[in-house]
């Protein structure tokens, strides 16, 4: 929502250029790599505090062992994280052009193709094995991307966006969620294997992702991008431009900032309910997202309501519920009563991300 709003503000540019929209996608990313960046800090900070927590008295109970040692990696190379950091800042980059093309609520739930791309490429990379309940949550995926997509050509006569800006916005997006998922098959093959925190992980690759696109701003503000770009250069970037927007409207700074904070917040917090909770949990809870978004987005009058994008919105959420297995954590809860003998007998299945392991979504959005 923050990028949303930052997109729907109105600025002169510099040289007394007129008044257009702050259309800036790459310095957005920028800004939600920073986000990811301030990750890093927070890591080292829990790290300190739980070595001065460190007590050498040997009757100290196994849980804050293991609390301490959950916030410790082992010794890895940095320069792993290089190769997912690249795939994350493409398809940040890719997003947030997206974003200026289609709404915030189909921006969202279009995301959830990653299910697929990501179930196809563990296949074809990792010598996963799917069963039945993940195909038919791939499947039910399609098809909720599917209405997704109906709905937002039905309703592209209604909104600030051509059919044309749509059509390209959603291809946009899913082009953008194969780089995620490739993204994540780097992840798990090459990091997660090294038991790296996952603040640590979200941290280094946003430190990554924050020097190179900063370093890349200068020169995307020499190549053309047509009608793609917003800016009156018609350049893919234009910083200049940005800087200037935000001296006429400083406004739009408390939008940059607030993606910035929320982009910290969100991965913090979505680690700390994996770690606690489950990756089910977590998922449960990144659904009710999109429904808040798509919510907001409506009140604000962003986007017309379509009834085409809730049978696509609950596909979606049955989609990844059957690939994330829920239906089985439900069903262990169900068969231990109170459901506390489930939940920690499944623990270590249920924290199993798309991939397995304690993954992380990194993007995000953001």
């Amino acid at each position: 929502l923050s990028p949303r709003w930052a997109d729907s503000f109105s600025a002169p540019g510099c040289d007394g250029t007129e008044e257009h929209r702050f259309q800036h996608p790459f310095l957005q990313a920028t800004g939600m790599f920073l986000g990811e960046f301030f990750c890093l800090p927070v890591f080292y900070l829990l790290l300190l505090r739980d070595r001065r927590r460190a007590d050498p008295d040997p009757s100290r109970s196994q849980s804050q062992s293991q609390s301490q040692s959950q916030s410790q990696s082992q010794p890895f190379n940095s320069l792993l994280f290089l190769p997912p950091a690249l795939c994350d800042m493409a398809a940040t980059s890719i997003m947030y052009v997206a974003l200026n093309m289609t709404s915030a609520s189909s921006f969202q739930m279009l995301r959830g193709a990653v299910v697929v791309f990501t179930g196809m490429l563990s296949v074809a990379f990792l010598g996963r094995t799917l069963d039945r309940s993940h195909w038919l949550g791939i499947l039910l995926t399609i098809l909720g991307l599917a209405l997704v997509g109906l709905a937002d050509l039905r309703g592209s006569g209604g909104t600030e966006h051509g059919l044309a800006d749509v059509i390209t916005g959603d291809l946009l997006i899913l082009l953008a969620q194969v780089i995620v998922s490739i993204q994540m098959v780097l992840e798990e093959k090459f990091i997660f294997s090294h038991d790296v925190h996952p603040l640590q992980a979200v941290g280094t690759e946003g430190l990554f992702g924050f020097t190179i696109l900063a370093l890349l701003l200068a020169p995307l503000s020499f190549i053309p991008a047509g009608r793609l770009s917003g800016n009156p250069r018609r350049v893919l970037e234009d910083p200049a431009d940005a800087f200037c927007q935000l001296r006429h409207r400083p406004l739009i700074l408390l939008a940059l900032l607030g993606n910035i904070g929320s982009i910290s917040f969100f991965n913090f917090s979505g680690i700390s309910v994996t770690k606690e909770l489950s990756a089910t949990t977590r998922m449960v809870l990144d659904s009710l997202r999109t429904v808040l978004v798509w919510a907001l987005s409506l009140a604000l009058r962003w986007e017309t309501f379509h009834a085409l994008q809730i049978p696509g919105f609950l596909l979606l959420l049955a989609g990844a519920a059957l690939y994330n297995g829920l239906h089985r954590a439900l069903g262990r809860n169900a068969g231990n009563g109170d459901g506390n003998g489930g939940r920690n007998g499944a623990g270590n299945e249920e924290r199993e991300a798309l991939l397995g392991g304690d993954d992380v979504t990194v993007d995000g959005d953001g």
